[in-house]
């Protein structure tokens, strides 16, 4: 009578092909589920930093020593009212001047023409940045 084999003995051929397979799979899904846990903490960082006000310093000439004349592109929300801050330079890279503009027109896109004083003459204008600040 032949004895009915119930198996391999255990341990005495190694991990077997599916344990292998199954730490590798294991390994893959921590990365990807890492990596998409990252991606959503940065899309959800993203969207609670983003601003609703943004702008573009379309030209600025300076028309005295001490006086800058600016044209900004504003886009925002109606019921939005935001700020813009300006930055003059003088020849040296000195900040000469520094300006923030309210804006709380009720259009989503509009142009702002600013009059900025400064201290000494301007060399360059700059955007430094627009931020909402609260609604109406």
């Amino acid at each position: 009578m032949a004895a009915a084999r119930e198996g391999l003995p255990e341990g005495r051929y190694g991990r077997s092909a599916d344990a292998r397979a199954d730490r590798k799979l294991k390994i893959i899904g921590a990365v990807l589920g890492a990596g998409l846990l990252g991606v959503v903490a940065w899309s959800g960082i993203h969207y609670i930093t983003a601003t609703d006000v943004t702008g573009q310093l379309i030209r600025s000439q300076p028309v005295s020593d001490d006086t800058v004349q600016a044209v900004l592109e504003i886009r925002k929300d109606k019921d939005q009212t935001g700020v813009c801050t300006l930055l003059s330079l003088g020849s040296d890279g000195s900040e000469v001047g520094r300006k923030d503009v309210t804006l709380d027109r009720s259009e989503e896109h509009f142009t702002e023409f600013v009059v900025m004083r400064t201290t000494q003459h301007a060399a360059a204008t700059k955007l430094e940045g627009c931020r909402a600040t609260s609604k109406r």
